[in-house]
């Protein structure tokens, strides 16, 4: 979950090439190759050269994409291979939280193990059948604050996200959607708003890096647990709508447990209610919560 920081702050890719050295820019919510090589004055072409990516290749929500110089774009485009991720660099958001792909003679009792959780915990939260064995590159979400084991820092060329509720679907909503759902359920329509936004740009089709899907960013455990526990009938997996439901409907019982403290809720909302409450909120989460407080002016609250 996962992670963002406001573009603008909310609009503004507007970091202008940089002269001299490379920097690092996080991918935050409807971006793509092409409107982050626009932003910061970069044919697409010379971007992905930089990166080692094909000009079509679709960025994954919360990944690095390094933003070279003139220079360095340019040895990039003349065979000299993508930038070094050696030249000093500056992140442009929280890193995603919790997030651990699966890594060869992994298994899932050892990795809950040495993050001191129940198997059959992380097995829910990701959607994954615990007596199946894990692939490969199976991207898994523990929680905030977790200790995630040493391997996590080895990346996958080729990451799996398990097949789980909620599914995600080539579907946008608007403000004022979220606004009328959070309505019904008693949640301020500008802090719902404000965390769709943040979490997806309002964009259903997405997974982030920690295996969270759809405009609200829900883990599959959590949709089991809010389709269980709060929705008065079951919510469809595969509608942008429903996935706002559940974020909302999770909102408004976060809400309830906070005593309404509205930035303790945020924290929770991306760390955890337990892990703010044994651990305090964590620095990235603490971005994450700044973020949210301020998108929420932009949608009236």
């Amino acid at each position: 979950m996962k992670r963002l920081v406001l573009a603008t702050v909310i609009g503004a890719l507007t970091l202008s090439a940089p002269a001299h050295a490379m920097v690092i820019h996080t991918v935050q919510p409807g971006e793509t190759l092409w409107s982050i090589a626009a932003a910061n004055g970069f044919t697409t072409r010379s971007l992905a050269a930089a990166n080692g990516l094909s000009e079509d290749s679709q960025v994954v929500l919360g990944a690095p994409i390094k933003i070279p110089s003139v220079s360095e774009a340019a040895a990039a485009l003349g065979g000299g291979g993508p930038v070094s991720s050696s030249s000093s660099s500056t992140s442009s958001g929280a890193p995603p939280a919790g997030a651990y792909t699966v890594q060869p003679g992994d298994t899932l009792s050892a990795i809950a193990g040495r993050s001191g959780l129940p198997m059959i915990a992380v097995a829910n939260m990701n959607g994954v059948d615990p007596a199946q064995p894990l692939l490969i590159g199976t991207v898994l979400k523990l929680p905030t604050g977790t200790q995630i084991p040493a391997s996590s820092s080895v990346e996958s060329a080729n990451p799996v996200v398990p097949n789980a509720a909620p599914y995600p679907t080539a579907e946008r909503v608007s403000s004022a959607t979220i606004g009328e759902i959070a309505a019904e359920h008693g949640v301020p329509a500008s802090l719902a708003s404000a965390i769709g936004w943040q979490e997806s740009g309002f964009n259903n089709d997405l997974v982030s890096s920690a295996n969270a899907r759809g405009v609200m960013q829900i883990l599959p455990g959590t949709w089991s647990w809010i389709n269980s526990n709060l929705a008065s009938a079951p919510l469809n997996a595969s509608s942008a709508a429903d996935n706002v439901h559940a974020g909302v409907l999770y909102l408004g019982q976060l809400l309830k447990d906070t005593g309404y403290n509205i930035p303790e809720t945020i924290a929770s909302y991306y760390q955890g209610l337990d892990s703010v409450k044994s651990q305090g909120i964590l620095p990235a989460t603490q971005e994450y919560v700044n973020s949210v407080m301020a998108l929420r002016s932009r949608f009236g609250g």
